[in-house]
């Protein structure tokens, strides 16, 4: 199979990605689907933290977003390293956090230009 950045050059088509890509990716996407998880990342994404400043930043409870943090841990989006006591974490998958960036500015882009959520499932 060809590589996706290869595939059908100067005619704007890609291969499909292998099944093993799109299962890796629809796992990234399954773990970035909670709102809390992205919002670590998010916070992440501008700069490292431990578990009390996110705790602060994403509004969860210590023990809630420590379980998040190991999710990510496991998914490779997150690591840490000690400093003395305390556990400092930072984003280990610069690519992840740029789709992932992307997104979010997107549709925050798109939600302050648009109509009233109200509206917007009336056809308004």
């Amino acid at each position: 199979m060809k590589s996706i950045e290869g595939a059908g050059q100067g005619t704007g088509a890609m291969a499909d990605p292998s099944a093993e890509v799109l299962a890796e990716a629809a796992a990234m996407f399954g773990l970035l689907a909670s709102p809390p998880r992205l919002h670590i990342v998010w916070a992440l994404a501008q700069g490292e933290s431990d578990v009390s400043g996110l705790a602060e930043r994403v509004g969860g409870a210590l023990p809630a977003i420590s379980q998040h943090l190991s999710k990510l841990k496991l998914a490779g989006l997150v690591r840490s390293r000690r400093e003395g006591r305390r556990v400092v974490y930072f984003v280990d998958d610069p690519d992840t956090v740029a789709v992932m960036r992307t997104l979010v500015v997107q549709l925050a882009a798109r939600d302050a230009h648009a109509a009233p959520p109200r509206l917007r499932r009336l056809g308004g």
